[in-house]
């Protein structure tokens, strides 16, 4: 047994399988998929509305517990997938790891993708928190949740390969964020940095999940590479407009204010 290997031995878990009766579930889930993303987008126009008129709640409280227990999950996730994803592109090739679905069935994958398909829902909450706080509510953040939500139900059914890659990108960033989150909320102080960092490494994910994707498609042509073009199409489009998106909020939030405040002081 090679070094990689035992790397990925020890990353097995002990007993992950038991997600495997919630698979058929998760499989058909897909076609719920749009009616949950319009619902979450239905009830944002209805809770603005109720909030038009009423002062915003504090819950600080349950927004500070929200924000850890995301945290937590994040990091767990980015742990053990960054753990397998690492081991198996040590073992076999970065074209395994985006081109071929054979690694999908590990145990490790199984139960993280379960989980990471299922807490696109509950991740809904933060669009919650938000309205009920009355905290200004931009586009990303409404779009990114509710097509993130219906393309990672199209990445599962469909057994995107390249979506190892997104989920343990996504987990990475999440378990910065959240973490972050949970500092804002509890009032403890944090280098300036960190909210610059936490948008870079969100440009950063978008653009790796877009090289991912055209990588995917430029090995597609060789025997049992499972990628299509219906694949590649909604991936690549889905990670242009949020690298776009993402690009536009770090211009606004950490480029702007410095243009108009030396424009000022001319």
């Amino acid at each position: 047994m090679n070094v990689s290997e035992e790397i990925e031995e020890l990353l097995q878990p002990y007993n992950f399988e038991m997600l495997q009766d919630i698979r058929p579930f998760l499989e058909a889930y897909w076609t719920v998929s749009f009616p949950i993303a319009l619902v979450y987008l239905l009830l944002i126009f209805v809770g603005q509305n109720y909030m038009k008129a009423r002062e915003g709640f504090n819950l600080q409280g349950p927004l500070i517990l929200w924000s850890f227990c995301l945290a937590i999950f994040s990091i767990l996730g980015t742990v053990r997938m960054w753990g397998y994803m690492w081991a198996l592109v040590l073992r076999e090739s970065l074209k395994q790891t985006v081109c071929f679905t054979t690694f999908l069935d590990n145990s490790v994958v199984r139960f993280w993708s379960c989980l990471f398909v299922l807490s696109k829902i509950i991740e809904l909450g933060d669009t919650a928190f938000i309205i009920l706080r009355k905290r200004p509510l931009i586009f990303v953040h409404w779009f990114h949740h509710s097509t993130v939500l219906v393309f990672s139900s199209f990445g599962y059914k469909n057994k995107v390969a390249a979506g190892g890659w997104f989920m343990t990108m996504n987990y990475g960033v999440h378990s910065l964020m959240y973490t972050y989150y949970t500092l804002k909320a509890a009032k403890v102080k944090f280098p300036g940095w960190l909210p610059r960092l936490i948008t870079s490494l969100q440009l950063l994910q978008m653009l790796m999940g877009s090289i991912v994707v055209i990588l995917a498609y430029t090995w597609s042509p060789e025997h049992g590479c499972h990628v299509t073009t219906d694949q590649f199409f909604w991936s690549i489009t889905l990670y242009v407009a949020y690298f776009i998106l993402f690009v536009r909020v770090f211009y606004q939030t950490y480029v702007m204010p410095k243009v108009k405040a030396k424009t000022k002081s001319e």
